[in-house]
């Protein structure tokens, strides 16, 4: 149900706070997200103990790879997002290990639909701030997208579409779509493709497979391989990790 007086408040004071955009990883194993938020109270931890990643023949561990949510009220979760990196080799540019991808984000409900068990489609408006790196790039910018969902018998779709001022001062476009198999499969498979461009420098194109494993309500498995076009070098990822949550009060599926 809209609360259309409520989503003005809250959009308007987010928009003025934030007026640019970036991706952000929020729902495991993708680099977009879903138009679903923690129930109040909850907290959910995304964790990738450690990722094996290479970008152009040098390779990287990233560990460890860490969203936090935590639902704040009704509609609304806070979502802090972190990644290490180690270089297996010497680099030039920086030191071989960094803390990169940090930033803090709030993402709000505009429209409950089938993930929340209700009619018609899922909504959600994600905003937050993208914070200096420590052995990465030392400056701020900014993140906002929309998120639209569906979830049916057949499986579930996610469409992700954002904007960007990164921390490097440019500004890009991120747009993805996440597809699912059915939700009640113990285990099922996943796809991911988005494209993403930052003005003035490069554009990446990305295609991930994998699957989930739902074990328990609160506690979920997944692993991936991602393989990306990143200007003109060939990059490839192999992620594996788990969704645990500690359940809040929801009462935002009973409004």
């Amino acid at each position: 149900m809209l609360r259309p007086a409520r989503h003005f408040l809250v959009i308007g004071t987010l928009l003025t706070a934030v007026p640019w955009a970036s991706s952000a990883k929020a729902y495991r194993p993708f680099d977009g997200t879903d138009a679903d938020v923690a129930e109040t109270g909850a907290f959910e931890l995304e964790l990738g103990p450690v990722h094996w990643y290479d970008y152009g023949g040098r390779q990287f561990l990233l560990s460890p790879v860490t969203v936090l949510n935590f639902g704040i009220f009704a509609d609304a979760e806070l979502v802090i997002d972190l990644q290490g990196s180690t270089a297996l080799g010497p680099l030039e540019e920086r030191p071989r290990t960094a803390l990169l991808g940090t930033d803090v984000m709030l993402k709000y409900m505009l429209h409950d639909g089938a993930l929340q068990e209700k009619p018609g489609l899922s909504v959600a408006l994600e905003l937050g701030i993208l914070t200096p790196e420590i052995n990465g790039t030392d400056r701020f910018g900014t993140s906002a997208g929309i998120i639209v969902s569906h979830r049916s018998d057949c499986g579930s779709v996610h469409f992700n579409q954002w904007s960007s001022f990164t921390r490097d001062h440019r500004f890009g476009t991120f747009t993805g779509a996440i597809v699912e198999g059915p939700s009640t499969w113990p285990v099922r498979p996943v796809s991911e493709l988005f494209y993403a461009r930052e003005f003035g420098a490069e554009q990446s194109l990305s295609g991930l497979l994998g699957a989930i494993w739902s074990q328990q309500a609160v506690l979920s498995f997944d692993t991936a391989l991602r393989a990306a076009r990143i200007g003109r070098v060939n990059a490839a990822e192999f992620r594996l990790g788990l969704t645990w949550t500690i359940e809040g009060s929801d009462d935002r599926r009973t409004l």
